[in-house]
Formats: C-alpha cells, sequence, structure tokens
C-alpha cells in the first residue's frame, strides 16, 4: 500500500437503501445466496482497511435492524429523503451535514458482487490521481439499431459505469454536483458489472455469487 495511505485520512462509505422498491418488493432485503442483499454490500464495506466510517442510510426500520445486525451503523433519513423522487446527491448530503471526511465511498446494494480488495484498490487510485470523482464499470460498445452499420469490432467504444463503487469529494455533494470535472475510471471484472433493477438481474446476481462462493473467490 502506497505511503499517503498512512495519513489519518477520514473516509466515509455510504450504502443508500430505502424500504421503498417497485422493481423487486423490499428487494434491499430480499435473501440472495443465504444472506440480505444488503449484506453483501455491508461485509464487502467492512472489509475495507481504508474506510473509516461506514453507514447505511435508511427511513426503514427493519432494514436498520438487519444493517445493524451485519455491523454497520445506521444513519436515520427523513422521510422526504426516502420516496422515487429522492436523489443519491440529496441523501449524500443530508449524511454530509452531520459528518466531517475527506473522501465520500458510494456502494450500492444493488450491486452485491465485488472482488475483495476491489473498494480499496479504488480509493487509492482516487487518492493518486487526485481526482473529483471514481466510477467502476466497463468498456461498452452498444448503439441504437438503425444508426451505426460498422462491423462490431470497429465500433467506438465508451465507458459505462456500472453501480458498484463510487469515489467522490464531499465538497462537490456539498455543492450539488456529483461527478466534478476530473474523472477517474476503474474497470471491474465482468461479473462485478451486474446491478439489480429486477428479477432476471436478481436471479444473475444469485448465481454469480453462489459460483464465488463456491469456489470462495
Amino acid at each position: 500500500m502506497i505511503a499517503y495511505m498512512n495519513s489519518e485520512l477520514k473516509i466515509l462509505g455510504v450504502t443508500p437503501a430505502r424500504g421503498g422498491s417497485k422493481g423487486i418488493p423490499r428487494k434491499n432485503i430480499k435473501n440472495i445466496c443465504g444472506k440480505p442483499l444488503i449484506a453483501w454490500t455491508i461485509e464487502s464495506a467492512l472489509s475495507s482497511h481504508l474506510i473509516t466510517k461506514y453507514v447505511v442510510s435508511t427511513e426503514d426500520e427493519e432494514i436498520a435492524k438487519i444493517a445493524s445486525y451485519y455491523g454497520a451503523e445506521v444513519h436515520h433519513r427523513p422521510a422526504e429523503l426516502a420516496t422515487d423522487e429522492a436523489t443519491t446527491l440529496e441523501v449524500l448530503q443530508n449524511i454530509l451535514k452531520t459528518e466531517n471526511v475527506d473522501i465520500v465511498v458510494l456502494l450500492q446494494c444493488t450491486s452485491p458482487v465485488r472482488t475483495k480488495g476491489l473498494i480499496d484498490r479504488c480509493i487509492e487510485q482516487f487518492i493518486a490521481s487526485n481526482a473529483d470523482s471514481l466510477a467502476t464499470g466497463f468498456m461498452c460498445n452498444l448503439f441504437e439499431w438503425g444508426t451505426y452499420s460498422a462491423r462490431r469490432q470497429d465500433l467506438q467504444e465508451y465507458f459505462h459505469d456500472d453501480g458498484n463503487v463510487y469515489v467522490l469529494k464531499p465538497d462537490l455533494i456539498r455543492e450539488g454536483e456529483l461527478w466534478g470535472n476530473k474523472r477517474q475510471r476503474f474497470l471491474t471484472e465482468r461479473e462485478e458489472n451486474f446491478e439489480i433493477d429486477d428479477y432476471f438481474d436478481f436471479w444473475l446476481n444469485e448465481k454469480i455469487l453462489e459460483k464465488r462462493e463456491s469456489g470462495k473467490r
């Protein structure tokens, strides 16, 4: 680990987890591969050597109890920030009203597949590059049908964030922005790219987790 990691940086990990979910009811605590969905993200966050404080932000009592059981600190968010219209930016701004930190690491529980050490490698790259933000993701060459006729291998790739890990400057968040101008990309493994939005995503992530658990990867 690089030398500057020994400095006293305050690094806050945050997982937003509201109770409402229309695609999959109670998604954040639905059982997947033997434990609640949110537990996979909590365990990854708590395994980080660089995150100095980790909270789960929720208005839901059951989610709060499960988060506490798995070792997370709970940040009780106001009801107005638990609606379909509430944004992640607003949730982070609310947390930062009482947290004075150097770095914010956003870890969504809809991305339960994380290779060991992923979070810390993202934080290290963020610090080393003096970035405003960092996102995990993959190179994508999808395009709208009828707009491109080149061969697949000739398509222009672009970076697509996968929702797994975001590392952010808190000052930007307070100013009402997430990404800033200086953005870093962190390419993740294919198995880490799948967010859970619907039942197929849930099934797919469960199969990936089962495979990894069987091999203790």
